[in-house]
């Protein structure tokens, strides 16, 4: 295997053993070294190509929500499109760990939590911005948002045994209403 090829498995190897360290055990012990045991590198590596233990976690949890892939919705339908675009994030063909991550640090983590500010600011409430041309773009994402992280903490993270049952038409069918208000005021 050429070096760049090795590279690139090497720090996609670095990055699987961080992500599972934080889900499995959370932020204080992903340290460098859990790391690169997990990994069977040398820590200098994975400071090599991270720099530090934030540098680390930052790519770890670099989330992109792949609004891109939500088709120009109808302004109608754009709570139903959205609720379902986000659960396939979370749980079908489009759905990684990192998410749920993300959410289970943000509460306990200032940097976790500065991420998920970052994440809703350049892909959220952009999002609304380009899909309603609303001047309270980032308010309406605000309150769309609420209801998006409730469910993902309901049926992800708490496991609510109602939420967790519940299959992705019915939810569409539930909550995309109440995100369509918060969207469009309709």
């Amino acid at each position: 295997m050429p070096f760049t090829e090795r590279s690139a498995a090497t720090r996609t190897s670095i990055l699987a053993a961080a992500r599972k360290l934080l889900i499995e055990r959370g932020y204080e012990a992903m340290t460098i070294r859990a790391v690169a045991a997990q990994v069977g590198v040398d820590p200098s590596m994975v400071m090599r190509y991270y720099g530090s233990k934030a540098g680390l976690f930052g790519a770890a949890v670099d989330v992109d929500l792949r609004l891109d892939q939500v088709q120009r919705p109808p302004v109608d339908r754009m709570g139903e499109l959205l609720v379902r675009h986000f659960l396939a994030r979370w749980e079908g063909d489009l759905s990684d760990d990192v998410l749920i991550l993300l959410l289970r640090s943000a509460s306990t983590n200032p940097m976790a939590a500065e991420r998920m500010r970052e994440v809703f600011e350049t892909q959220i409430a952009a999002f609304v911005a380009r899909a309603t041309g609303a001047d309270d773009a980032a308010y309406r994402a605000g309150l769309a948002s609420t209801q998006l992280l409730g469910l993902a903490l309901t049926r992800y993270v708490l496991e609510f045994p109602p939420m967790v049952s519940a299959d992705v038409d019915t939810l569409v069918r539930d909550i995309g209403p109440a995100v369509q208000h918060y969207l469009t005021g309709t």
